[in-house]
Parts: C-alpha cells; structure tokens; sequence
C-alpha cells in the first residue's frame, strides 16, 4: 500500500510541477518558436521535463535514505543523471556544442558503470557474444546512445513519455510474472508514474514540451535500469532491447542514412520516420498511440518470450525489429 501512495504521489507531483513550469516558461518566454525543422506550428512552452527529473530524483533520495536502494545505484541514478538532466538545461536555455554535450554524456555513462560494476556478460544460443572489456565498452556506447535517440525521438506530442511509460512499465511487468515482487519494479513505476503526470500536459495537443534536459534523461535512466535488472539476472537484456525497439530502429536508421548521404548528422532535422508518419497523417495522436501498439501488442509479448528464453533472445529481437525497419523505410519514403 505504502508504495502505491508513493507512485501516486510522483504522478501528481510531476502533474502539478509541470503545471507550474508551463506557466514560468510563458512569463518567461521560454518558448519553443516553430521552424522549418519543427512538428509544431504554434510557439509552445518547453523544459517541462524538469518536473520528470526533479520528481524521480527525489523519490530515489527517499528511497535510498529508506534503505531500498543500494548505494551504487544511487549515485548511478542521481550523479549521472543529474550532469545530463543539467547539460539539456543549458541546452534547453542556450546552446551547448555537440562536442561539449558528448564529453558529459560519456563522463555520466561511465560514472554510472564504474557504479555498476560494469556490464553483465550477453549470450547468443548459449555462448558469450562479447569479452569483458569489449562488451563494457559497448555498454558505455549503448547508454550515450539511448540518452541520444531519446532527444532525438522527442519530436512529436507525447511519443517520448509514452515510450518510457511502455517501456518502464512492460519491464516491471516481466519482472514481476518472472520473480515476483522486487524491490527493483518500484524504481521502474516511479519513472512511469512521472513521465504519466508531464503526459498530462504534453498529450496532443502538447501544452508544454519536454526539452532536452527530460528527454536525454529519461533515455540515460533507462540504460542504467537495463543494466542494472540485467546485472541482477531480474530480466534479460534481449527483453529491454526488444521493447526499445522503435526508438531505436528509426533513430539508427535515419542517422545511419544521414552519415551515408553526408548530411550534418548532428545537426538538427524533421526526417525521422515517426515525424514523416506524424505529417503524412496529419496527426501527431495517430502516431503516438501507434507506438503505443506497438509496444504492447508486437514487441512486449516478444520481449516476454525472450525473457523466458534467453539463449534465443538475439534471434527474437532480429524478428522483433524486422517489421519496424520496414515501417521506417516505408515512411522516411513518402
């Protein structure tokens, strides 16, 4: 019961600090004016992902003082995330060069898997896929690199919130139906339950915009739970990079596109599949809530599967991903 007050209190606090930061941003000017670059076509309030962070960070400061959270995880959690939530804020009010934002995302990645204690060994039909110091490496590229999609997948209406959401709560699903109750499901329904109350704000129409500083994040707290419940034998690594699977077949594809035509990759851009899908319908809800079937009718039963037999999880997650890279090819075309 205590821990269900809690959730509700994180989605109510996240509610009614993005509420409050909606209206700073407008006395403040704080706006996001439309371009040639943009989804949106009216000046729109940003930086509502401060309430996210600020919310999430103060409930893993309770729960570790309550002694639910070890002390690796708790710097993992709040050091790491806390230099990239406060570089996007600068961003966010500013600009930051790329080079810059990169130095700290890497110094944040391999804070929090010094933390850790590294990445948990992989295995493919049986046999370990990468040597201890390589498949480290790959971790700290993995966390940069979903801190990233995730800024870069936040381009429409709510597609960024609904992501975690699915994501957060599909793993503490698969968690629970594989282990039971455990202590590490909370810290997932807590970063649901707050990306919940900013969703209030932000559903299509968006009132307020997540901004650089929720959306890279977001995507650096997820890569530290997916270390993290993989490190505990909780779930699979397969599962969480499975139900990852539409952020990160349109933000690898379009950037490995991006690179190949020579674009200024790094630069910002409207050609993401899922922002052709957005202009193609006319309709940023179409889209988000497409995603949202996604997740929970093609990739969470895969990534259950997968939990339940992991030797296959490689071969699962190809199929899993198939479907989403022809949807991608099939929009970035029209």
């Amino acid at each position: 019961m205590t821990d269900i007050i809690i959730i509700t209190l994180a989605w109510l606090s996240s509610l009614v600090l993005t509420g409050i930061l909606r209206s700073y941003a407008l006395k403040s000017s704080l706006l996001d004016i439309p371009n040639d670059r943009s989804s949106h076509t009216i000046p729109t309030p940003r930086g509502g992902g401060l309430a996210i962070v600020i919310t999430f960070l103060l409930a893993v400061l309770f729960f570790y003082f309550s002694g639910r959270i070890p002390d690796n995880v708790f710097w993992a959690l709040s050091v790491g995330g806390g230099l990239v939530a406060a570089i996007g804020l600068v961003d966010d009010r500013g600009h930051v060069s790329a080079r810059l934002r990169l130095l700290v995302h890497f110094g944040a990645a391999g804070l929090a898997l010094y933390c850790l204690g590294g990445v948990p060994g992989v295995s493919v039909a049986g046999s370990f896929w990468l040597p201890g110091w390589l498949l480290n490496l790959a971790g700290l590229i993995f966390m940069v690199w979903v801190l990233n999609l995730f800024n870069f997948m936040d381009g429409i209406d709510g597609i960024a919130s609904i992501e975690v959401i699915s994501v957060a709560a599909g793993v503490a699903g698969i968690i629970f139906l594989s282990v039971g109750k455990n202590p590490e499901i909370i810290l997932l329904l807590l970063l649901a339950a707050s990306c919940l109350g900013f969703l209030v704000w932000n559903w299509p129409p968006a009132k307020i915009f997540m901004g650089d500083a929720g959306s890279g994040f977001l995507g650096f707290i997820l890569a530290v739970l997916a270390i993290y419940t993989t490190s505990l034998h909780l779930v699979s690594l397969w599962s969480w990079l499975i139900l990852f699977g539409v952020f990160l077949v349109d933000a690898t594809v379009t950037l490995l596109s991006r690179i190949y035509r020579r674009e200024r990759w790094y630069a910002a851009h409207c050609s993401h599949a899922y922002q052709c899908a957005a202009r193609y319908f006319e309709s940023h809800k179409k889209v988000t809530l497409g995603v949202l079937a996604i997740n929970l009718f093609w990739l969470l039963p895969l990534a259950w599967y997968a939990n339940l037999h992991p030797e296959d999880g490689f071969f699962v997650m190809v199929i899993s991903f198939l479907p989403l890279l022809i949807l991608v090819i099939k929009f970035r075309s029209l």
